[in-house]
């Protein structure tokens, strides 16, 4: 399909973050060292220890995640009971990462996963964590998160990007509303 505008060569590709640049690097890292840890503690204290310690850890990891799931749920019960939001979730989504975190194997996880279920380093994370989602939200500019729901674009087969508002017109209340069909592709 022709437009009569040119087509580029090569497409501009939008530049990586370096999170997204080094992630994979840091996983494959992290991987090594973890293989590298336990087999030194199996040279120095032997298999079947690594193997005992492998399996508290998930056990210490699957009970951490219950206990904080099931205060998750019941501060969730509570809130809907008064009628409002839940509020002060104390830590349980850092606890259910710890748990997480002492649920896979290897030392290192499980440094950080008992980290994790200090009450202190738990509020330190989740004020570091709250300040620089508050920046990055500060210097989100146009086009971004903060747009998301405000703006629609239609990517054209040329490659032009059309940005424009989506505008619903919605029936009035008194009028019944006819069953709408389900979305397919």
């Amino acid at each position: 399909m022709t437009t009569g505008a040119p087509t580029p060569t090569q497409p501009a590709r939008p530049r990586r973050s370096r999170l997204r640049r080094f992630l994979p690097l840091g996983i494959a890292v992290w991987l090594v060292l973890e293989i590298w840890l336990l087999t030194v503690v199996a040279d120095a204290a032997g298999g079947f220890t690594v193997f005992l310690l492998l399996l508290a850890g998930f056990l210490l990891g699957a009970a951490v995640v219950k206990r904080a799931g099931r205060r998750a749920f019941q501060n969730l019960n509570e809130a809907v009971q008064r009628g409002g939001t839940p509020t002060g979730g104390g830590g349980n989504g850092w606890m259910m990462l710890g748990g997480l975190l002492l649920m896979l194997p290897g030392p290192i996880s499980d440094v950080f996963g008992l980290l994790l279920l200090i009450p202190a380093v738990q509020k330190a994370v989740g004020r570091s964590a709250e300040r620089t989602f508050e920046r990055k939200l500060r210097t989100a500019g146009a086009g971004s998160l903060g747009d998301a729901f405000q703006q629609a674009r239609m990517h054209r087969p040329d490659g032009k990007v059309v940005q424009g508002e989506v505008i619903r017109d919605e029936p009035s209340g008194d009028a019944p509303q006819e069953p709408r069909p389900p979305l397919t592709h």
